[in-house]
């Protein structure tokens, strides 16, 4: 029967996937939404005062509707970039999937979780992160799950409560 079905990935987490889920972070929430307006706010005095402001105000407004569009991008992915070369993340991770939970098999390490153990679980921008903690998740892009990821998904609904998923 497809529910007892396992489900088998082979993951390699990029810097990539580091620096999707670091922006997804740095930008959710109220603290997107500052992030937004400041940039905005920014970009408007920069427009209609340009004459009035002398050179470094004009500067000033430069770096602050660069932050949050360039500058912080660049050093989140910098950061993933570093961190994608550490030994957790460059190594190869396998996650099989079933009703009981899901294993985790890494540098010759084995880890059982089951649904009751994860604290949620959210799909995002071409990934499901699944939250153990407020600091530890484990990332799974959709080029790791291919084909199966509607049943992926499904399997999910049915095994994690309603309140601790989201986009899944």
């Amino acid at each position: 029967m497809e529910k007892d079905r396992c489900f088998r990935f082979h993951i390699r987490i990029t810097a990539k996937d580091l620096w999707g889920f670091s922006m997804y972070h740095s930008n959710k929430g109220y603290l997107g939404i500052f992030n937004v307006f400041f940039t905005l706010a920014a970009l408007w005095l920069l427009v209609t005062k340009w004459g009035q402001f002398n050179i470094p105000y004009r500067l000033l407004l430069v770096v602050c509707a660069l932050m949050f569009t360039v500058w912080q991008p660049f050093l989140l992915y910098l950061k993933a970039r570093k961190q994608a070369k550490g030994t957790m993340v460059k190594e190869p991770m396998e996650m099989i999937f079933s009703k009981e939970g899901f294993v985790i098999e890494q540098g010759g390490q084995k880890q059982e979780v089951s649904w009751e153990q994860i604290g949620r679980v959210e799909y995002v921008k071409g990934m499901l992160i699944i939250y153990m903690s407020r600091i530890h998740a484990y990332l799974l892009p959709d080029r790791a799950v291919g084909e199966e990821k509607e049943k992926l998904r499904k399997l999910l609904r049915e095994s994690v409560p309603k309140e601790r998923r989201k986009r899944v």
